[in-house]
């Protein structure tokens, strides 16, 4: 049973989600991104990355889903197209493409716009076709992970306390709520 499964909502940074299955589908997977200072000055949740810094996608997706470093989203978003907005359109297509037809990304982090909403019926689509790619699923799956210097730590504490959880992307805004 389900209760209000296509109720439009902010999904947080559960967007994060389409941001790394547009990432993986649209780039090679050693591609080398490199920070910029706007990248660094993003607000909300953060890998902590600094002008300059070059990282392999792999990198920043392992910093984005399980930190949900919004700067890692930022730096994917614009290097993986010409733009954030190509970015953002393709999330648009591709959520299409998975029938999320209750669906509107606006942005790859899911920092609050009142513009950008989704359903539970959609975000459910869009995590099982997620599951499918290996990588995805991998990275989703992984405790902790080190980055040079770095180790980032998995924010899903499911992997820790329910036996047989196997990934997963948390969020939250004020304006979403806790999201899973």
């Amino acid at each position: 049973a389900s209760g209000n499964p296509n109720l439009k909502q902010q999904t947080a940074s559960t967007t994060k989600i389409m941001t790394a299955i547009v990432a993986l589908e649209n780039a090679a997977y050693e591609q080398v991104f490199t920070v910029a200072a706007e990248h660094t000055q993003i607000e909300g949740s953060s890998m902590y990355l600094r002008e300059g810094e070059r990282y392999t996608l792999i990198e920043l997706l392992y910093g984005m889903l399980l930190t949900s470093g919004n700067d890692a989203a930022d730096v994917i978003a614009d290097g993986v197209f010409s733009s954030e907005e190509e970015f953002v359109a393709k999330m648009n297509e591709t959520a299409i493409r998975l029938g999320m037809l209750n669906t509107n990304f606006t942005n790859p982090t899911g920092l609050p716009d009142s513009k950008s909403y989704s359903t539970a019926y959609d975000m459910a689509l869009l995590m099982a076709y997620a599951m499918e790619n290996d990588t995805f699923a991998e990275i989703c799956g992984t405790r902790e992970y080190i980055i040079g210097t770095r180790t980032v730590v998995n924010h899903n504490k499911l992997l820790w306390m329910c036996e047989g959880v196997d990934g997963g992307k948390t969020g939250y805004t004020d304006a979403a709520g806790r999201c899973l």
